[in-house]
């Protein structure tokens, strides 16, 4: 790949996760600097300046874009019609992934294993009482509550208790007019980061703890309130099978460059998919470069491959 190529490393945004992309972007913009491309510049994205990006007219546009707005399809669509290459999948993978409920009927529909789920929308849920009836006659407690357009576990709840459903779902609901439910799950929570376009690298699976009652935003980002494991302490059989899912759904789903699949391994149903990063976070704690390096890829040769597969990709 031609190091004087003029890069340009998007970050920032108007989604909830702004903070945490503008920390992804300057990781990959250092990352490339290092790797001895010569004509880069970091671009925050704003609500209004979307326009002095594809002014630029970069060789390639490097995406660390997280959650709405930069991770949906939206600014992907903007370059395509402006005839940019960009990192990461396509517009329609992007919309769908980046909407769990849309993700998870695709999932279900090309038979993916997945968790039980409900979608509903506001205007389906005024009579409270009656939703926290149908909640717990569906899943029983405890349940998972999301906003289905939301990452890095914002507008996650766990409701453990029946008292807890109606607080629960005027917090799904700040963030939205749809309610993901889902059942949950008592089992491991690993990821599996995949790179490449046609042909795929799939990076060692991890297993994710967390010091807090789940694997939320503040443990995500807060040095020692998360752990990640590698490899993943689960069975040869999970493993594998969570492989083939994880590349199965990374296929069928047209991800390209790269996604990170999540999953809960159940214990009895094994590996099923939680859902389908395709922006995943490249910050000092994210999973991504730990699985790189465990796989003796170092972060600054995985940002520079993420960037080539960007312009196979055109």
């Amino acid at each position: 790949m031609n190091k004087e190529l003029y890069l340009v490393v998007v970050c920032g945004g108007i989604s909830t996760e702004r903070e945490v992309s503008l920390r992804s972007g300057r990781a990959i913009y250092e990352a490339l600097e290092r790797h001895g491309f010569s004509n880069l510049q970091l671009f925050e994205l704003k609500k209004d300046n979307l326009s002095e990006l594809i002014a630029l007219h970069p060789d390639l546009v490097y995406l660390a874009l997280h959650g709405k707005g930069g991770e949906d399809g939206c600014v992907q669509g903007a370059l395509e019609l402006s005839g940019i290459p960009y990192t990461g999948p396509g517009v329609d993978t992007s919309a769908i992934c980046m909407n769990k409920v849309f993700a998870k009927h695709m999932l279900s529909a090309i038979g993916i294993p997945t968790p039980r789920y409900l979608a509903l929308r506001k205007d389906e849920c005024a009579d409270k009482p009656a939703l926290c009836k149908k909640l717990l006659d569906t899943f029983g407690l405890p349940v998972v509550l999301k906003s289905p357009c939301q990452g890095s576990s914002i507008g996650v709840v766990i409701a453990r208790k029946a008292e807890e459903l109606p607080l629960a779902i005027d917090e799904v609901f700040r963030y939205g007019n749809e309610l993901l439910a889902e059942e949950f799950i008592d089992g491991t929570e690993t990821t599996l980061p995949i790179i490449g376009n046609d042909e795929l690298t799939l990076l060692p699976e991890i297993e994710i703890t967390s010091e807090r009652d789940f694997y939320d935003f503040t443990a995500k980002y807060t040095q020692g309130l998360c752990h990640h494991i590698i490899p993943a302490r689960i069975s040869d059989k999970d493993r594998k099978k969570m492989r083939e899912i994880g590349r199965m759904t990374y296929q069928k789903l047209g991800c390209r460059g790269i996604s990170r699949i999540d999953f809960i391994i159940d214990k009895v149903r094994g590996p099923l998919v939680i859902e389908i990063n395709t922006c995943p976070g490249m910050t000092e704690m994210s999973l991504v470069p730990d699985a790189g390096r465990a796989a003796g890829i170092p972060f600054d040769e995985l940002v520079a491959k993420i960037a080539a597969y960007g312009f196979e990709a055109e």
